[in-house]
């Protein structure tokens, strides 16, 4: 790609003059480079160590654009080919439509009225917590089918060990340690055995599941922990829903793991492309291994979050959660390739799959459409996320 620069006169060396180049976006410049763009709009590029000062140098059908000030076009050029950027796009154009809607229509449609707004604020989270786990488990190539049985089996020995007499910060540690657990042993079983991770998943879902109605004798649990638990997990913060703040954190604390730490680079890495990763020195296991740790802690403080909510447990609570977390990650722009993907996609998907739901409901639409709604906007999601990459080579 980094071509030598051809020089003219005496002071040309004998041997070509040879440079490292380094593909760089021109929205996420570094100081001191430059981006060399095409007249025809073509990615930059930026090449390290000083360019060479004789004055009968030159680049032909090029010239040098600060790489400081990334012009408009660029920005716009980078933005297209991100997929998150497009489901971003469609949640405000569909929010501004329901809320215009919602102050024309007032008594038709109570999308903006204080109950209908609160409720959508308690039921985002919890598929919203899942979501992320899935997504940094996607991200690194692998599938869980397991999340919606995790969020139950989790949920149900919570309230179990502090029905028992366990103090309730010690029973919520001693959760998440199973859920982790949970997610070790799917890691484990995936890389070892060199099972797809779909069928590893799918399997432990069936014992999880079996496991929870053979405890519970298909009998819901009570859970009832103090008022400050409770308020701390369910109440209100500055105005805000405390579950919707903590999907916030959650989110952001996730974001920065994948986005500026080592271990998240090694998920992209790994997910894109397991032998490039295997060929510089990551230990894919270990962080295929991480990955499925985090997709079971996700379903682990979703079902924390649910059941300190509606204060008891039933087997049959989480059916469905696995696929409509998948979906949700799909429609925020994840690859089901892997390699590929942003929080911030997620976090707009699970928003964007409960806020055309609480519409459905609204228009007493039949309950089935939201299936339907689920189907379509998976494949149209899938197809269109292709069709990005296809354009964008």
């Amino acid at each position: 790609m980094g071509r030598d620069l051809p020089l003219s006169g005496e002071n040309a060396p004998a041997a070509p003059l040879k440079r490292k180049a380094v593909v760089q976006s021109a929205v996420e410049p570094e100081g001191g480079a430059g981006v060399i763009e095409a007249p025809d709009g073509t990615a930059g590029m930026r090449t390290e160590g000083a360019m060479p000062s004789h004055p009968s140098a030159s680049l032909s059908n090029a010239h040098i654009v600060s790489a400081s000030a990334p012009t408009l076009a660029a920005r716009w050029r980078w933005l297209r080919r991100q997929p998150a950027a497009n489901i971003v796009a469609l949640f405000i154009v569909v929010q501004i439509v329901c809320i215009v809607c919602g102050l024309i229509f007032p008594e038709d449609f109570r999308y903006v009225s204080a109950t209908n707004v609160s409720l959508v604020l308690k039921a985002i989270p919890v598929l919203g917590v899942i979501a992320l786990g899935v997504g940094v488990l996607m991200i690194s190539g692998e599938f869980d089918l397991s999340v919606g049985a995790v969020y139950t089996v989790t949920a149900y020995a919570m309230a179990l060990l502090y029905l028992n007499g366990v103090p309730l910060g010690l029973a919520v540690v001693l959760t998440l340690l199973i859920g982790a657990a949970l997610g070790v042993v799917n890691g484990l079983v995936t890389v070892k055995m060199a099972i797809p991770s779909f069928i590893t998943t799918l399997g432990s879902m069936m014992v999880v599941r079996g496991f929870v109605r053979w405890i519970s004798e298909g009998r819901s649990v009570s859970f009832h922990p103090a008022d400050s638990f409770v308020g701390m997990v369910t109440g209100s913060i500055l105005g805000v829903n405390a579950e919707f703040v903590w999907f916030v954190a959650f989110t952001v604390a996730v974001g920065v793991m994948l986005h500026r730490t080592k271990l998240g680079n090694h998920m992209f890495l790994v997910g894109g492309s397991e032998k490039t990763a295997i060929a510089v020195g990551v230990n894919v296991r270990l962080v295929k291994v991480t990955a499925f740790v985090f997709s079971s802690l996700g379903a682990t403080l979703a079902g924390i979050l649910s059941t300190t909510r509606v204060s008891s447990v039933t087997a049959s609570q989480g059916i469905g959660f696995e696929l409509k977390a998948i979906t949700v990650c799909v429609i925020g722009g994840l690859f089901l390739t892997g390699g590929r993907g942003t929080i911030v996609g997620i976090f707009v998907g699970a928003c964007l799959m409960y806020m055309v739901e609480d519409v459905l409901l609204l228009l007493r639409a039949p309950g089935f459409y939201i299936d339907v709604f689920i189907g379509v906007i998976l494949v149209g999601a899938v197809i269109i996320n292709t069709w990005l990459v296809k354009n964008n080579r």
